[in-house]
């Protein structure tokens, strides 16, 4: 849930890919906020957080 929410609201600046330990995917959406494409990417990211159920998104995020 937490996750969704950073992706939505923060993931321009990549906050969600920090929170799932994906430091690297952090930086580089870091890197490219000023072209708003992570933001979109973000986006759509919280909407698929957001729909999963816990249990598959532990198997892929956990």
């Amino acid at each position: 849930m937490a996750a969704g929410i950073f992706a939505l609201f923060l993931g321009g600046i990549g906050v969600h890919k920090f929170y799932l330990g994906k430091v690297g995917m952090g930086i580089l959406y870091l890197i490219f906020c000023w072209t708003l494409l992570p933001a979109i990417i973000a986006f759509f990211e919280g909407i698929i957080y957001l729909c999963t159920s816990d249990e598959d998104f532990a198997k892929k995020y956990g």
